[in-house]
Order: structure tokens, then C-alpha cells, then sequence
């Protein structure tokens, strides 16, 4: 997801709970506080996804729409670039 999507994703109360609800659970676990910066990174990387699917699963299928867009976009590029003989590694 894009850093657009994410800040989209914690306007919503829900959002918020939750990586509340992590960050105290993670915190339990480790015996320290992890912290709020911690907490929502690991959040969002591992739970956003699957989150928005349940919760947003329309907004959740655009996305993914866009997604395979511009994967397949990329994957012409990749195509035209090795067809022309340059190579994109260095």
C-alpha cells in the first residue's frame, strides 16, 4: 500500500483502536512499552491489508485494481527495456 492509502486508513477511528489494541498487546509481550511509532508501522504493515479487505472491501478492490495496473505496467516497461537491449541493472 502507498503512503497516500495508509494516512487515508488512520482518519478512521477504527483504524486507531486497533493499533492501540496492538500496541498493547506487542507491549505485553515484550515487557516495555513498544511505543506508538512502533506500534503503527508494525500495524500497518502487517494488518492494513487484510483489515481494509474486512472493513472496506470496496475501497480494498480498487485498490488492488490500481495495483495490478501499474504491476503490469511495469512489467511492459521491464519487456520494452530488455527488447531495446538496455538493461535496467547496473
Amino acid at each position: 500500500m502507498k503512503i497516500d492509502e495508509l494516512r487515508e486508513l488512520l482518519k478512521d477511528k477504527r483504524v486507531i483502536e486497533e493499533i492501540n489494541r496492538h500496541l498493547w498487546i506487542e507491549s505485553q509481550k515484550a515487557g516495555y512499552s513498544i511505543g506508538i511509532e512502533r506500534a503503527t508501522d508494525e500495524w500497518l504493515r502487517l494488518y492494513a491489508e487484510g483489515w481494509m479487505k474486512y472493513h472496506l472491501p470496496e475501497k480494498y478492490t480498487v485498490l488492488q485494481a490500481k495495483k495490478r495496473k501499474e504491476q503490469a505496467r511495469t512489467k511492459r516497461s521491464d519487456k520494452v527495456t530488455k527488447i531495446s537491449g538496455r538493461s535496467k541493472a547496473k
